[in-house]
């Protein structure tokens, strides 16, 4: 009798719970939504979620407001997402990093695939790997045998450890098989300076970024990083088309909800942010920065992430890469 009992208390609670996952699902969104990004104002991850923020919450019905939460390589902020409550008011908007960082850091806050659940894909960009002027190399081949023929002479400036500059940057290493010493700086913005100044000799700016520099003259663009040309530097050449068919990397963006956030509310949200990356006006936008907007489904987006962080976690055990 006493099972009884207890098996049909059990029960209860179960149908309760999952009563009240299908009316919070059914009232999504009743405020606005929390978007975290774990990283300074002013970077790629800040501009892209500013950049989609408006227009995702109009399709949403609910206004989105961004929170800065930086440190850690963008841990801190995601972990955060992890911990919050799992009803779809506080996500977080991570860069590949996501996929990058469990190889990275020893100890992790959070597990990637088991405490996050994916919303979506919202974007892509290139980099572009660009060189001081004083620099005699003028192409991608003649960067390579310069490097081979003085091994470790040559340097290059990244945002830090365990960047997309610096990842970015490795992964050219390896694909060309040369010796460039890695200078982490504390940000983008300085290690693109003294790559001006001639402190640096080259480094993997994001192209946003480094666009205006080429255009003036202060810095000579050999090749971008990803699949495609891009339409801000038509005449720059990937690298894989400058000789390194191997090579490719592209800083993705991706949107995450704390795991177990009910099916219906990860749809909602994804289902509006879709919408918003098809408005003209905001790709329109989104191109002028370089990002190119890149919907997905949350299965796609999950699917991405799985796939990469082998490709990475082999990277960095490769090249013994440390987070100073």
């Amino acid at each position: 009798m006493k099972i009884s009992r207890l098996m049909a208390r059990v029960a209860a609670t179960t149908i309760l719970s999952l009563l009240g996952a299908v009316v919070m699902a059914q009232s999504f969104p009743a405020k606005p939504v929390k978007l975290i990004v774990p990283y300074a104002p002013g970077g790629s991850a800040d501009i892209a979620a500013r950049l989609i923020t408006e227009d995702w919450g109009r399709a949403l019905g609910q206004s989105i407001f961004i929170e800065n939460k930086a440190g850690a390589s963008g841990n801190i902020g995601i972990d955060a997402v992890a911990k919050a409550p799992a009803d779809g008011y506080t996500i977080g908007l991570q860069t590949v990093s996501l996929a990058i960082n469990p190889a990275l850091f020893a100890k992790m806050p959070y597990d990637t695939l088991k405490d996050l659940a994916p919303i979506g894909m919202v974007a892509s960009s290139q980099h572009v790997l660009v060189v001081n002027n004083s620099v005699p190399a003028k192409n991608v081949k003649e960067l390579v045998a310069l490097a081979k023929s003085q091994p470790g002479k040559l340097n290059y400036g990244s945002a830090g450890s365990g960047s997309t500059f610096h990842m970015s940057a490795e992964l050219f290493k390896s694909v060309a098989d040369v010796f460039i010493v890695h200078v982490p700086y504390r940000g983008g913005g300085p290690a693109l300076v003294d790559t001006i100044g001639g402190q640096v000799n080259l480094s993997f700016p994001v192209l946003s970024a480094a666009q205006q520099h080429v255009q003036a003259g202060k810095l000579r663009a050999l090749g971008v990083t990803g699949p495609r040309r891009s339409a801000l530097m038509p005449n720059v050449p990937t690298i894989a088309e400058a000789g390194f068919p191997a090579y490719n990397f592209e800083t993705w963006f991706m949107v995450v909800a704390p795991a177990g956030t009910p099916k219906d509310v990860i749809s909602k949200l994804n289902t509006a942010l879709n919408k918003a990356l098809e408005t003209p006006a905001l790709r329109d936008r989104m191109n002028k920065e370089a990002f190119e907007p890149t919907p997905s489904t949350p299965g796609q987006a999950r699917t991405r992430l799985a796939a990469e962080m082998p490709i990475w976690a082999k990277l960095v055990k490769e090249r013994d890469i440390k987070i100073d």
